[in-house]
């Protein structure tokens, strides 16, 4: 754990799933944007997949990638933005987000903090919603596109999870022991990057009243 210093910027680092949400997002979009039969029905065809990964056949990333690629493959980028703009302003998101996040989020950007929103979710619907929540930066999975604006259905790069969220957020800001780091997470995914902060909460929000 580092020292945190009065003249270092300081960085909140928040996971969204499970952390900021009461529950996974990624599900709830599926159904968004295709709908609810044919979101069943593919999840239905998916279930191999689901037994692969669930057995340790498959990876978390093989096991995200077949799923997006399912839903999203050759879909127009456009489309899928728009679909990401209009679920991150819909109330079958915002029901999800526990009040005390929202709180703890507000509290950090009057103190003038860099709040940064850092996910293995897919930046479709997190850009937008994040923008909307006052964070300036957005770390997360992303949707591999072809130079026409289609999406492959496959990440680019690594899943946003455990070690390559410390990794994306050093690429982001730099050497470590330049900024003092509250991090908030609540899984397996996020340990790493509780490790690295001076201020970690595991499955907790502290009252915006709380300084720390």
């Amino acid at each position: 754990m580092f020292n945190s210093a009065p003249n270092k910027p300081v960085i909140a680092a928040f996971d969204f799933d499970g952390t900021i949400t009461t529950r996974d997002s990624l599900l709830p979009f599926l159904f968004f944007s295709n709908g609810r039969i044919t979101t069943l029905k593919k999840l239905a065809v998916l279930s191999p997949v689901f037994l692969k990964y669930f057995t340790g056949f498959n990876s978390r990333q093989q096991t995200k990638e077949t799923v997006l690629g399912a839903f999203f493959k050759t879909m127009p980028l456009s489309w899928l933005m728009t679909l990401g703009e209009l679920f991150a302003q819909s109330p079958h998101l915002d029901h999800l987000i526990r009040p005390e996040a929202k709180e703890r989020i507000k509290w950090h950007l009057q103190q003038g903090h860099r709040c940064i929103l850092i996910s293995a979710s897919i930046n479709i619907y997190l850009n937008p919603w994040a923008k909307s929540f006052g964070f300036q930066d957005v770390i997360s999975s992303r949707l591999k596109i072809t130079k026409e604006g289609i999406v492959m259905g496959d990440l680019e790069g690594l899943n946003c999870w455990g070690p390559e969220k410390v990794r994306r957020l050093n690429e982001l800001l730099g050497p470590r022991e330049n900024y003092t780091l509250y991090a908030y997470g609540d899984s397996r995914g996020d340990q790493e990057l509780l490790a690295a902060a001076d201020f970690p909460f595991y499955r907790q929000i502290p009252p915006s009243n709380i300084t720390v």
